[in-house]
C-alpha cells in the first residue's frame, strides 16, 4: 500500500516511522534541512510545498492510495485538499483538524474558496483523539479491574488448596457449560486442579450435542455427596445459591468463593456467601460466557476451537441469536470470531432430535389451551425437561399467539417453561409473579421459568386427578399474572 505522507515534523515523521517496512511511504517535506534529515534516516523525501501540484505531482499523488495531510493549518489543508482531489478524486484522504472545526466545516469552507465539491474521508482532531483515548483506558482498566480481583482471590485459595468445584445450574445450557469450561481452563492455568459439577439432567438434544462434540467434562452428583463436600471451595458460574440451585445445602455455602452471572442479584445473596467472595453479577450482560471471555482476553489465555465454539454457541443462545447484544457480548464476539470451528457449531445447533422430544413437541400441540393469543399446554409426565422449552419456542411461532407456557411433571416437581414475544410482558416478571410464592419463578424479559414442589398437590388421589388439579392452578395463577381473563 503506497502511502504519501504530508509534513515531515514530528507529528509525519513518528507516523512514518510507525509505519516503516509495512507499507510504501514517501513523505513530503518543504523545509530543506529537515527533509535531508528523514532521507538520511532511510525514508523515501520529495522536497517541496505539499499544498502545491506540482510537487504532489512529484511525490506520485495520482498513484498514492492513501493520503494524511499533518499540519493544523486550516488554509493549507484546504488548499491541499483541493490539489489532491484535483490529481486523484478517489483516494482517501485523512487529516488532523484544529479543534475549532469539524470536518463538515472544513468541507463546506473548501466548497465556498474553490467552487468545488470535495471529500474528505476522515479526520481526527487532537483533543476527540484524546478523549476517545482516555474512554478507551478507563474501559479498559474497568475490564482489568474484574479479571485481577478474579485472580487475586484464586491465588489466595491457592494457598490453601489446589481443588476447586464448578457449580452450574441444575439442568446447564451452553451459556452455563461453555463458561463453566472458561473458568476451569483458568483456574488450571493458576495451577489448580478443577471439577465441574451440575445436579439435573441434561436432556436437551443440542445440549447434548454440545457436551459431547466440544469435550466438556461434567459430572452430575447429588445433594449432599461426598463428591460435593471433599471440595474446599466452590465457584458458580450462570447461577447462584438461591436459583435455579438444589445441590448445595445451606452447609455447602459457606464455601462458596467465587460467583459469576449475568442475572439479577437474587435477594439475600450477601447473607449466605461469606463476605470475602469474588461476586461479578452483571445484569447488563446478556450472557456468562461474554463476562468469561472477558477474563480470558484481559488474561491472553490462549482459546482452542473448541472452547471458542463453546462460548460463541453460548452467547449465541443468551443473546436470543444475536438479537440483544451488551457492549461486553459484542466485545466477545469480535474476540471469538475468527477461533470457532463452524462445522462444528453447525453440528451443535443442528443435531438428531430424541425420540422423547419428538412426543414431548407432539403432546404439546395436541393438548394446547389458546386463552385469546397465550397457549398454555400440559405435557404430563416426563423425563426430558429441557423438551418443555424447546415446545413453548415451537408454540410460539403459531400464527397469532404472542405469549406461551408448557409445564410437565418431572420426579416430585412441576417444571414450567415460558416464552413470549408480547413487547408489554416481561414474561420473567411475570413468572415470579405468579409461581414465586408457590416454588421459584423468574427468568428474562422473553423467556422465564418455574419449578413448583408437588408436595402442594398431596390431596389428588391418582395421576389423572394430580395432572388435572396442576394444570387449574397453573393456569389459574399464570392467566392472573398476565392478566388475561379465562373463556
Amino acid at each position: 500500500m503506497r502511502i504519501l505522507i504530508l509534513g515531515g515534523g514530528v507529528l509525519g515523521r513518528s507516523i512514518a516511522e510507525a509505519l516503516k517496512g509495512e507499507f510504501d511511504i514517501v513523505i513530503v517535506e518543504k523545509d530543506e534541512i529537515r527533509a535531508r534529515a528523514l532521507e538520511e534516516s532511510g525514508f523515501h523525501v520529495v522536497q517541496g510545498d505539499f499544498s502545491y501540484t506540482a510537487t504532489l505531482l512529484k511525490a506520485g499523488v495520482e498513484k498514492s492510495e492513501l493520503v494524511i495531510i499533518t499540519t493544523m493549518d486550516v488554509d493549507t489543508i484546504k488548499k491541499t485538499v483541493y490539489v489532491i482531489r484535483t490529481n486523484n478524486k478517489e483516494v482517501p484522504i485523512l487529516t488532523v483538524l484544529p479543534d475549532e472545526i469539524s470536518l463538515e466545516e472544513l468541507t463546506e469552507n473548501i466548497k465556498e474558496s474553490f467552487e468545488a465539491d470535495v471529500k474528505v474521508d476522515y479526520a481526527i482532531s487532537p483533543r476527540t483523539a484524546l478523549r476517545d483515548a482516555l474512554i478507551g483506558m478507563v474501559k479498559h482498566i474497568g475490564e482489568r479491574k474484574n479479571v485481577n480481583l478474579l485472580v487475586k482471590k484464586l491465588r489466595e485459595l491457592k494457598n490453601e488448596s489446589n481443588s476447586l468445584l464448578i457449580v452450574m445450574h441444575d439442568n446447564p445450557d451452553p451459556d452455563s457449560l461453555a463458561s463453566a469450561a472458561a473458568l476451569s481452563l483458568i483456574a488450571q492455568t493458576l495451577g489448580f486442579k478443577t471439577k465441574i459439577v451440575h445436579g439435573g439432567e441434561i436432556t436437551h438434544h443440542e445440549n447434548r450435542a454440545f457436551v459431547n462434540l466440544l469435550g466438556i467434562e461434567v459430572t452430575r452428583v447429588s445433594r449432599g455427596s461426598y463428591e460435593l463436600k471433599r471440595y474446599p471451595f466452590i465457584a458458580l458460574v450462570d447461577c447462584q445459591p438461591n436459583g435455579n440451585l438444589t445441590i448445595l445445602e445451606s452447609s455447602d455455602y459457606g464455601r462458596i468463593k467465587i460467583v459469576i452471572d449475568h442475572h439479577q442479584v437474587l435477594q439475600h445473596l450477601s447473607d449466605v456467601i461469606p463476605e470475602d467472595a469474588f461476586l461479578d453479577i452483571r445484569p447488563d450482560v446478556n450472557s456468562a460466557s461474554s463476562i468469561l471471555v472477558e477474563y480470558l482476553r484481559g488474561l491472553n489465555i490462549s482459546v482452542s476451537p473448541p472452547l471458542a465454539t463453546a462460548l460463541f454457541y453460548g452467547i449465541y443462545i443468551d443473546t436470543k441469536k444475536f438479537s440483544k447484544l451488551s457492549p461486553v457480548d459484542l466485545k466477545a464476539i469480535e474476540f471469538l470470531a475468527g477461533k470457532v470451528d463452524y462445522e462444528l457449531l453447525d453440528k451443535i445447533e443442528h443435531p438428531d432430535i430424541s425420540t422423547e422430544t419428538a412426543e414431548i413437541l407432539a403432546r404439546a400441540i395436541m393438548h394446547r389451551r389458546i386463552y385469546k393469543n397465550v397457549i398454555i399446554s400440559n405435557v404430563g409426565f416426563i423425563t426430558n425437561r429441557d423438551a418443555l422449552a424447546e415446545a413453548a419456542d415451537f408454540l410460539l411461532r403459531l400464527e397469532g399467539i404472542t405469549t406461551v407456557l408448557v409445564f410437565g411433571i418431572v420426579d416430585d416437581k412441576i417444571e414450567i417453561s415460558a416464552r413470549t414475544r408480547d413487547v408489554r410482558v416481561n414474561i420473567g416478571a411475570v413468572m415470579k409473579e405468579a409461581f414465586g410464592e408457590m416454588g421459584s419463578g423468574g427468568g428474562h424479559a422473553r423467556a422465564g421459568g418455574a419449578r413448583i414442589s408437588l408436595g402442594i398437590f398431596k390431596l389428588a388421589k391418582d395421576k389423572n386427578s394430580l395432572l388435572k388439579l396442576v394444570e387449574e392452578a397453573v393456569t389459574e395463577r399464570f392467566l392472573e399474572a398476565l392478566k388475561v381473563k379465562e373463556g
